[in-house]
């Protein structure tokens, strides 16, 4: 809360994905394919096979281009990027992890200066000393890789290090290893799937099945390791971290389900065009299995980035840069006496250092479809427990006071009209949408935190009570304060509920 903050339009989660997934494809096939490149040409040197000299030399034009150009300037996009949207974590990460940032950067310059000797050294060097500059390029690559996940692995898994602070414990957290070797059956996948790409292109011909078969087999070999890392990677993460995101976010969850059936295709698609017809290889099924493997790794960093919530740094920062240490500091005096910089709307300062990390008003993640014909005393119930919302969000942890501007900082951007009327809806319709909004965000029948079996079959006189007594049920829910017709929709509905709730 000591930095400025920065206020845009468009999603945070967005525009960070929107650089951050481009760079993660770019830099595992930087890693992949320089394996690729280099042991390629080892054999190709040895069989004095110069076809295959010839394909990898036009391979390397590109694959230059895409990892040191493009890949370059993705990395430095993610640098500005999380110092705009996340300085707080950003500074924990450098501040906790200096010396690891300084050797990912120096194995990064002798990637950079060795990917550029290789591609001008292509029958400018003996073919020994080529070779030897193309493994320097690979062993820094994956070095930087190992110093990277470290860090990555930590935000999710910081382990031992929440009670000692020891570097190493950190560095070397649960999830490290599992994802080490993840993240190199990536590189070794995309590597084989690019490289068929651009084996695609070439004509049927003897030459085009040889490859194509090559590139099949390292594919299939990175998807060998991929799968069963997996598996392992999931079982190191901690088991309430799993269990609530299960609970509370079952889209990224459902996620990994969906990721097998990628590998499966994938495997498939390698077996039948890259071993049984290889010569009928062309650029369309070589794309699918590019896009497959792209979605793949997709689904899973889309898993590992959504599981971490509420947390930036899991157990140590929440994703709005509150900081678990200081929660009882929040709780007694407040957010606003710890803001360094402050606008003199103390609601938008509150929306903005609380809330806009993940939320607009109207745009990424609106509140205006959640909050459009509810009232003051609502949304202030509502975000007293943010925490039990399903979505796994982190607990508003300023005091009353703040938890009233905030509400009516909010309340003021919303339509004021009744439910029925934004909706033109009424009678069991307009109950389903009263339970949607007042009641859905904690209990969604058949899913999160389903209430069904104590809602179903009840008198109306019962739920009259229920509905009276709602905000004095627990801390976190907030009271009902619809308006006589909502409330009558609403228990409707609930009549027309079914046993099960389904």
């Amino acid at each position: 809360m000591n930095y400025p903050f920065w206020d845009i339009e468009i999603g945070y989660g967005l525009l960070m994905a929107s650089i951050a997934i481009i760079h993660v494809f770019v830099s595992h096939f930087a890693i992949g394919g320089g394996l690729y490149l280099v042991v390629a040409e080892w054999m190709a040197v040895k069989k004095n096979d110069s076809q295959m000299l010839d394909y990898l030399q036009r391979m390397t034009k590109f694959f230059v281009l895409v990892t040191v150009v493009f890949g370059a300037l993705t990395g430095v996009g993610i640098w500005f990027i999380i110092g705009l949207l996340n300085p707080a974590a950003t500074e924990a990460l450098i501040h906790h992890f200096v010396w690891a940032w300084a050797i990912e950067w120096t194995y990064f310059g002798i990637e950079i200066a060795a990917a550029i000797l290789y591609f001008y050294g292509w029958k400018r060097m003996s073919s020994r000393d080529h070779q030897t500059i193309g493994w320097i390029y690979f062993g820094a690559a994956w070095m930087s890789l190992f110093v990277i996940n470290g860090i990555v692995t930590f935000m999710l898994t910081p382990g031992e290090w929440l009670l000692t602070g020891v570097f190493w414990d950190g560095f070397f957290n649960p999830t490290f290893w599992s994802s080490l070797v993840l993240r190199t059956g990536v590189c070794v996948m995309l590597a084989g799937l690019f490289a068929q790409v651009v084996a695609s292109r070439y004509g049927p011909s003897d030459f085009k099945g040889r490859i194509v078969r090559y590139n099949s087999g390292w594919a299939l070999a990175g998807l060998a390791i991929v799968v069963p890392a997996f598996i392992w990677y999931i079982s190191q993460i901690p088991s309430d971290i799993t269990d609530t995101a299960r609970e509370m976010m079952r889209l990224p969850m459902n996620s990994i389900g969906v990721s097998y059936w990628y590998a499966a295709a994938i495997g498939i698609l390698l077996v039948i065009f890259g071993f049984l017809i290889p010569r009928r290889m062309n650029l369309l099924f070589a794309s699918v299995m590019m896009l497959f493997g792209l979605a793949w790794f997709g689904s899973y960093e889309w898993f590992r980035e959504s599981v971490r919530k509420p947390y930036v740094i899991q157990g140590y920062m929440y994703g709005n840069a509150t900081e678990v240490a200081n929660e009882e500091k929040y709780r007694e005096e407040g957010y606003l006496p710890q803001m360094g910089y402050r606008t003199g709307d103390d609601g938008a300062d509150l929306f903005r250092r609380a809330c806009r990390s993940c939320h607009t008003i109207d745009g990424y993640h609106p509140l205006k479809p959640a909050y459009n014909g509810t009232e003051t005393e609502f949304i202030a119930g509502t975000i007293r427990g943010a925490h039990v919302i399903k979505g796994n969000m982190p607990p508003f942890m300023g005091i009353e006071a703040e938890i009233q501007k905030l509400a009516e900082y909010i309340y003021v951007r919303m339509d004021s009209r009744s439910i029925a009327e934004i909706h033109s809806l009424y009678g069991k319709e307009l109950g389903q949408k009263v339970y949607d909004l007042r009641c859905g965000k904690c209990h969604e029948f058949g899913g999160f935190n389903d209430k069904a079996e104590s809602l179903v079959g009840l008198e109306d006189e019962d739920y009259h009570d229920l509905l009276d007594m709602a905000g004095d049920l627990a801390e976190e829910m907030p009271p009902f304060t619809g308006d006589t017709a909502e409330r009558e929709a609403l228990i409707e509905y609930l009549r027309s509920i079914p046993e099960g709730g389904n």
